[in-house]
């Protein structure tokens, strides 16, 4: 195990022999104070991008218009009553503001064959839909494929620094339990070892 300073790209490595103990574990009495570093913004993509999580597609047909965006800050099991989801939507998302007039929101948890739909919905643009599969319902739409479908209706949103949380809630759902779900870490999709 090797700790690393959010400054050591900047040559600053820190030496580490004598903290660790051959577990991997911190040895008693260590401090890893001098281990942590200001956030700064590579500093912080990297940490957040450490962390794998599913690909969620946040779909809806607004004004006779089909809308979508990916999301991988997407979190299921926020409540089971009510059975809530969060999702945190960047502020400068041209998507958002005519997704939010929906009156339900197709969530897709994207499959391992998805990588193209995560990237057609990423892109900014208009017709967002023109090389994908959507399976409209009530409004919400879904992508063909993917592992879970989650018809949503929003509860709240909530400013939080340069992202809007999004609560939603479920009002009916299908899942495909044999499909594995797109994975995103380290700024590359990922499958399921099996």
């Amino acid at each position: 195990m090797r700790l690393v300073r959010d400054d050591e790209s900047q040559g600053a490595a820190p030496e580490v022999d004598g903290v660790l103990g051959s577990d991997g574990l911190p040895l008693p009495g260590v401090d890893a104070s001098k281990w942590l570093g200001a956030p700064t913004p590579d500093g912080l993509r990297s940490a957040f991008g450490a962390f794998p999580s599913g690909v969620a597609a946040l779909c809806a047909e607004v004004e006779g218009v089909k809308r979508g965006l990916a999301a991988t800050s997407f979190t299921v099991g926020v409540s089971f009553d009510p059975p809530l989801v969060v999702c945190s939507v960047q502020n400068s998302s041209t998507t958002w503001p005519h997704l939010r007039d929906a009156a339900r929101i197709g969530v897709s948890v994207l499959g391992s064959g998805h990588e193209s739909v995560c990237l057609e919905l990423a892109r900014s643009g208009e017709d967002k839909f023109a090389h994908l599969t959507a399976i409209p319902a009530a409004g919400a739409l879904f992508i063909a494929g993917a592992p879970v479908w989650l018809e949503c209706s929003i509860v709240t949103e909530t400013p939080v620094g340069d992202h809007t949380l999004v609560v939603l809630e479920v009002d009916a759902l299908s899942v495909l339990p044999d499909e594995d779900p797109l994975i995103y870490h380290a700024k590359q999709f990922r499958r399921l070892a099996g």
